[in-house]
This record gives C-alpha cells, sequence and structure tokens, in this order.
C-alpha cells in the first residue's frame, strides 16, 4: 500500500471526491494528478479545502466532465491558461492542463503551453507544492516527486524547485509566498532561496497591491509569532519595498546614558502579543502599525531622554494613506486610525489619575473599539524590567477595573444628549443649526464631567435650569 493511501482513508470526504475523479480519469483516459498543497497539508496532518487537480491534456475539458458528474452547472473557465474552477459545496476542485510557462520581464504573467508533468511541476513555487499524488487506477496513490519536496517537508526546508533567482524573477510574489509559508510551517528558507529574494527583490514592482496585500493578510492572520515574517522581510529587503513604514522603525539611538528601545522590534512583540489573544485581523494590522509616526516624532530632552510626543496624532494621519496605499477597506482604515490615535489614552489616564470623566470620555471616543483598545494597550506592554511591568500593569489594570466600575459602558459606545436636537429646538425656540449642537454639547458634557447622570430626566432637567445661560453662550 502506498503510503498516501494511509493519508486518504476511503470514509475521508476529500478522498471520496478524488475517487470519483478517479473513475472520470480512468472512463476518459486522461492522466490525472492530485497536486500541491493538499498533499503537502495531508503530510503535514493540517485539513484542507482545496482540490488542485492537474491533467496531462484539456483541463477546461475534464472540469466540465467533473461538474456534470457531480451534477453541477457552474464551471470557472479561463482558457489563457488552461484552468477551470468547480465549486462544489464549501470545496474548490481547481483543474489544469499539465503546461510549462515562459515569463516576459514586465509582468507575472506568464506565456503557457502544453506540457509534461514534469515540465508542470518544475515551475511550481517551492519543492514542497511541487508533489503529484496519480489518480489513476494502474497508479492510484504513487507519488510523483522530482524535486525532493517529501524530503524538504521532513528537514523543514522552503526551496525552489530550479533555480531560485528564475523562479522569484518569473513570478515575484513567490518572494512574498517563501516568507509565509516559512512563517505558518515553521519552516527555514534554504540559503540560496533566501540570497535570491535580495537579488530580486526589486522586480516586486511587476506585482500589483492586491496580491501583495493578499499576502500580507495571510501573514498577519498566521496563527503564531507572525513577527517572524516581518524579521525576514527587513533581513533580505522586501519590508523596504512593501512596507517601508514600518522598515524606518529598525534602529536605536542612544545619547548622554539615554536609550531607547527599538520601535522596529517592539512593534513585532505587540504584534505577538496580540497575536496570542486573537486572530482579528484588524487589531492585528494596528498593532503592526501603531507606533509608524515615532520616527518623525522623536526628539532628544535634556534630563528626560528621548520623547515621541503627539506619535499617536500623527500616527493616525499616517493611517489612511497607508491603507490606501495597500488598498485595504475603509472600515479597516478607519478602525486603525481610531485605534492608533487612542493607544495612549488608557496609560495617560493611568499615570494622570483615574476619574470617573476620564473614564466616560474614553469610553465615548473609543465607542464600539474600546475592549480591542483595552487589548492592545495590554499587549503594548513589552518591557524587559519585571518591576517595570508590575506597575505598569497594576495602574494599567486600575484604568479597567474603573471601566466596569463607572457601569456605563455599553451605553456610552452610543453615548449622546439623551435630550434630542428636535426636542433642544422646541424648548429654546431654535431653528436648525450650530445652535442646537452647541446645546447638545453642553448637555453632553455635564454628563461626561459627572455634574448630571446620564439619562433623559436628568439632561432636560439640565437644560431647563441652564437655558438662558446657554443662549446667551450663541
Amino acid at each position: 500500500m502506498a503510503f498516501l493511501e494511509l493519508l486518504f482513508p476511503p470514509d475521508d470526504p476529500i478522498t471520496k471526491i478524488l475517487l470519483r475523479i478517479a473513475k472520470i480519469a480512468d472512463r476518459d483516459n486522461v492522466r490525472t494528478h492530485l497536486v500541491g498543497g493538499a498533499i503537502r497539508d495531508r503530510i503535514l496532518g493540517h485539513g484542507t479545502k482545496d482540490i488542485d487537480i492537474t491533467v496531462v491534456g484539456n483541463g477546461i475539458e475534464f472540469a466540465k466532465a467533473i461538474a456534470h458528474s457531480f451534477r453541477l452547472k457552474k464551471v470557472l473557465e479561463y482558457p489563457r491558461f488552461g484552468t477551470a474552477m468547480v465549486p462544489y459545496h464549501d470545496i474548490i476542485i481547481e483543474v489544469a492542463s499539465a503546461r510549462s510557462e515562459q515569463y516576459l520581464d514586465n509582468s507575472r504573467k506568464p506565456s503557457v503551453s502544453q506540457g509534461s508533468l514534469y515540465e508542470d511541476l518544475a515551475r511550481r513555487d517551492f519543492t514542497i507544492n511541487a508533489l503529484a499524488m496519480s489518480l489513476n487506477e494502474d497508479s492510484m496513490y504513487e507519488l510523483s516527486d522530482y524535486f525532493q519536496g517529501l524530503h524538504d517537508l521532513d528537514a523543514g526546508i522552503i526551496r525552489t524547485p530550479l533555480d531560485p533567482v528564475t523562479t522569484f524573477s518569473d513570478d515575484p510574489l513567490r518572494m512574498l509566498r517563501a516568507i509565509r509559508f516559512s512563517t505558518q510551517l515553521g519552516f527555514k528558507i534554504e540559503d540560496e532561496t533566501f540570497r535570491a529574494i535580495s537579488k530580486v527583490k526589486d522586480r516586486m514592482a511587476i506585482i500589483s497591491q492586491e496580491r501583495i496585500t493578499e499576502e500580507l493578510t495571510k501573514i498577519l492572520k498566521v496563527p503564531r509569532k507572525p513577527s517572524r515574517a516581518f524579521l525576514l522581510m527587513k533581513k533580505c529587503g522586501l519590508l523596504d519595498i512593501i512596507l517601508p513604514e514600518i522598515a524606518n522603525l529598525d534602529g536605536v539611538n542612544q545619547k548622554n546614558g539615554y536609550h531607547h528601545k527599538d520601535v522596529f522590534h517592539h512593534s513585532l512583540q505587540v504584534l505577538d502579543n496580540i497575536a496570542e489573544k486573537t486572530d482579528k485581523f484588524e487589531l492585528r494590522f494596528t498593532a503592526l502599525i501603531h507606533d509608524i509616526a515615532k520616527p518623525q516624532t522623536k526628539r532628544y530632552a535634556e534630563g528626560k531622554g528621548w520623547t515621541f510626543h503627539g506619535h499617536e496624532e500623527l500616527g493616525a494621519r499616517m493611517v489612511k494613506p497607508l491603507c490606501r496605499r495597500l488598498k485595504l477597506s475603509n472600515k479597516i482604515m478607519e478602525y486603525a486610525e481610531k485605534m492608533t490615535r487612542l493607544h495612549l489614552r488608557p496609560i495617560a489616564i493611568a499615570d494622570e489619575g483615574v476619574t470617573d470623566s476620564a473614564v466616560r470620555r474614553l469610553c465615548v471616543d473609543a465607542g464600539e473599539i474600546i475592549d480591542d483598545l483595552i487589548v492592545l494597550c495590554r499587549a503594548d506592554i513589552t518591557s524587559k524590567n519585571p518591576r517595570k511591568v508590575a506597575e505598569y500593569t497594576a495602574n494599567f489594570n486600575r484604568v479597567v477595573d474603573k471601566i466596569t466600575e463607572v457601569g456605563e459602558k455599553d451605553r456610552l459606545r452610543a453615548f449622546q444628549s439623551p435630550v434630542r436636537g428636535d426636542e433642544i429646538m422646541t424648548l429654546c425656540n431654535l431653528e436648525p443649526g450650530p445652535s442646537v449642537g452647541h446645546i447638545k454639547n453642553a448637555i453632553e458634557e455635564a454628563i461626561l464631567s459627572g455634574e448630571i447622570e446620564n439619562n433623559y430626566e436628568a439632561a432636560k432637567t439640565y437644560l431647563e435650569s441652564h437655558k438662558d445661560r446657554l443662549l446667551s453662550e450663541i
């Protein structure tokens, strides 16, 4: 029994699909193989929902035969590449003609021609993805491993099947994929392969921002220690090209005995701390970028050392152009901008005195992100001094306790004056305009400062008592 047969038991849903495809292959006399990630993941003990099929022949016609057998109407065809996709429940079956490829210098889109199984596997990114398992009855489950991918899986190595300079130059996105696979799987990028990234890193210029951001997103979603990817990108020079704002955080300055910690490594530690708590992409992304304005705001103050006054505000203003360049959604952009602007507030409250009014204002300004802001602030404590960590944590816990004690967190998230604009206009005989907003702000300020309670009756009584004064200020 071939060892792969043990990894695809008959009662497994993926195996059942493969066995049906195998029958079609023998019926139509087509040499057919399962290739790539599905084999890699089964060997590593990981789950997969993608099935990549390579046929020595017409991939699109074979995809149509699969769809017909499965009674499916939808086949997505890509004639230029000889590929087709067949969605089947939550599984994607991708079928491709075995092919060889030739690339032009100014594009990652190759010129494609039909080829052998060897040629098809040779064009793939890494040896661990260049494995093929036969789906024909006469050789079912037999493994084709022309480039020692099985050895590299066992040894934990990321390596290209052919010359890495050529492989990366042909499709530069593979450089990011090498770093992503290394980080996901905990594998080492083979030395020659890694050196090749530095040699051809400028070829990233031909890759669309959407594709780059897709890989960055996958990197940030790596379950544990996504920081490893950014360390590798920094080392090979890719980070300067695709995320210069993060690359610029690297460096330590020392003056008159005062030392500031490396913001680059601090940011990566915050990212890893967050990754231990949540897989929420926008929170991980914010952890990476929350200090991006520190290089621009760094100043040395005699007797105090290094300061970064205003880096949270400047950083928030840097978020929008960064997110637009990365083509991230407006929702993520607004979230990261707000989190960056507020990330010092809880600690400042702890240092200055934890008052009810300060906590109320924080809850109002943070709104729905208050819980995430707390997670970020905890992750931001990265001192190597246990005494300082204990002190910072204790102070921060006082802020969190006060948020709970104030008891209005949920209501303050959507806070606004309990007395609405139309009622203010009636009580004060006003027309719509800025005057109404001024009075609403005054009521809200009275609530936040603790002068009155956060309810309708208290707010209306306050308005009636202070109406003349408020109108005189307009």
